[in-house]
């Protein structure tokens, strides 16, 4: 039980506790900091908050946290349209964006195929991907997920779902569709967005056919 000397304080270290990473002694100190702070200071905090929730969209093409319908990603003339990089979230973008060695489109699937959590293949942006394929003639699906067991079924199943949707399409006989997935330099069991850019770089260009 916390005994906090204002109740509204301790409200606001409730709301700090309950984001990821957070613990009780943390939201603490940040509660005390925005104390501390002008009132302005705190409203500038708190309208960017709010904007963030009302103002932040998601890409209606490839899923990732836009100010507009269509991300700058999708929306750049300057980047491969005919390579996709799928990604469980917003965060591997970033990692990915940072390492610099990647020019093309990304997917976010927006989590990982994982029955003990109760995340099915409906619950994730597999359907969109396929849909994807055919109208913005992609030639190549890099699988840069996450490399646990969740991750590399999440990589069989889009890899079944893609040969099976491709081989259905008037230009399967004109053009192949390469799946390939990032080079196993990542550590088994670990998740993108804790990989050091050098190493996630490397694996990014050094991707190699996905196989079965």
């Amino acid at each position: 039980m916390n005994n906090y000397p204002s109740i509204l304080l301790g409200k606001a270290v409730d709301q700090f506790a309950s984001l990821p990473g957070i613990g009780r002694k943390t939201a603490l100190r940040l509660v005390l900091h925005l104390l501390r702070q002008s009132e302005k200071d705190v409203e500038v905090f708190t309208s960017a908050l709010t904007s963030l929730k009302q103002d932040v969209h998601y890409c209606r093409i490839c899923h990732t946290v836009s100010d507009q319908e269509v991300c700058p990603i999708c929306l750049s003339n300057k980047r491969d349209k005919h390579t996709i990089c799928v990604v469980e979230n917003v965060q591997d973008v970033m990692s990915i964006e940072n390492t610099g060695q990647y020019n093309g489109l990304y997917h976010v699937l927006g989590g990982i195929i994982s029955p003990m959590d109760g995340v099915g293949p409906s619950d994730l942006e597999i359907d969109s991907l396929v849909a994807r394929i055919e109208p913005e003639d992609i030639r190549e699906v890099i699988l840069a997920l996450p490399t646990t067991m969740e991750g590399d079924t999440t990589n069989f199943y889009i890899y079944r779902r893609l040969q099976n949707a491709y081989s259905q399409l008037p230009i399967a006989n004109n053009q192949e569709l390469k799946i390939s997935q990032i080079a196993r330099g990542v550590a088994i069991g670990n998740e993108l967005e804790y990989t050091d850019e050098i190493t996630l770089g490397r694996s990014i260009v050094n991707r190699i056919d996905f196989k079965v």
